[in-house]
């Protein structure tokens, strides 16, 4: 079990040293987002900011005309509250540059509503020119990493990590495109597809299982670590080889990883759809268990949501 942020920390030094434009920006919260470790490989290009992250925003549009590929991090909450900075001086601009924002969704628990990333996903969607990334694994991060530091990246990328460990699924990764991980039918078709993003793939994983083991449904399950721009060839392609889809994600459902993909359907192949996340509210402080319980987000809860929609289809 290995959280997505410490891939980041892990493996971000390593590209710095094969990539000497590489620069990292630090709001002082290193050492929970896990920059700080670069800093400590390569300090002479690791920029400590300060509790000021609208101004290290700035600042990494700044050093990004000057050819050096930045990496910023902090809490998605914190970064996507400075939404006015991102848009004005980042992706209005189109510089490319790369948010990290960590400690996203209810997994961070006690920690309360303020350090949850809820809504950052639907915040970034929004914005022109914005990619955003959600990988699912410590496996997959490192993929996204490669990616991010030996592409010549040419628009801002919002790169979005859990901080709980999760199970290390090794999943092919390539930018823009959905993976089947699970798949009952051999690529026939199926009574349901869930589609999931982020950190929450391995408990969806489970959910299928129980789906397969307690009733007579057939399922495949896809990741869809690119939320931004979304593999519309895929969600239509499950649209025709499902008559119901499912989407999950930590995450508020509006805005989201459902959203986008009922943006799809809609407006190609109109499919039942059924999205479980976290409802437009503001959660309460306690464990991630208890909110994924009372939130439906639970393995079990999970399962009887989607067992229960499609006895009643």
């Amino acid at each position: 079990m290995k959280a997505t942020r410490d891939a980041f920390g892990k493996h971000l030094p390593i590209m710095g040293k094969k990539h000497k434009n590489i620069v990292a920006l630090d709001a002082d919260l290193g050492k929970a987002t896990k920059i700080a470790s670069f800093g400590e490989a390569h300090p002479d290009r690791f920029f400590q900011m300060g509790i000021a992250e609208a101004n290290m925003i700035g600042v990494a549009s700044g050093l990004s005309e000057y050819d050096y590929k930045v990496f910023l991090a902090s809490f998605g909450s914190f970064l996507t509250g400075r939404y006015d900075q991102i848009r004005c001086s980042l992706a209005y601009p189109n510089r490319p540059v790369v948010l990290v924002g960590t400690h996203v969704g209810m997994a961070i628990g006690k920690d309360g509503v303020t350090q949850m990333g809820l809504e950052d996903v639907s915040i970034m969607r929004a914005l022109p020119n914005m990619v955003v990334l959600n990988p699912a694994s410590y496996s997959e991060t490192i993929k996204v990493i490669d990616y991010l530091c030996e592409t010549e990246l040419t628009s801002p990328h919002y790169l979005r990590l859990g901080r709980q460990p999760v199970e290390d699924i090794d999943i092919p990764f390539e930018y823009g495109k959905g993976q089947v991980v699970l798949d009952d039918s051999d690529g026939e078709f199926v009574d349901c597809t869930i589609i999931s993003t982020g950190c929450i793939l391995g408990d969806v994983l489970k959910v299928a299982q129980l789906i397969q083991q307690n009733s007579e449904y057939s399922v495949r399950v896809v990741n869809m670590p690119t939320i931004k721009p979304m593999d519309s060839d895929m969600i239509i392609t499950c649209g025709e080889f499902s008559d119901f889809i499912v989407t999950v994600e930590d995450h508020t459902i509006i805005g989201g990883l459902g959203s986008a993909v009922s943006d799809i359907l809609s407006e190609n192949i109109p499919t039942d759809l059924l999205r479980i996340g976290l409802p437009n509210v503001f959660p309460e402080s306690a464990p991630p268990d208890d909110l994924y319980d009372k939130y439906g987000l639970s393995v079990e809860k999970m399962t009887k949501q989607v067992i229960d929609a499609l006895v009643d289809r």
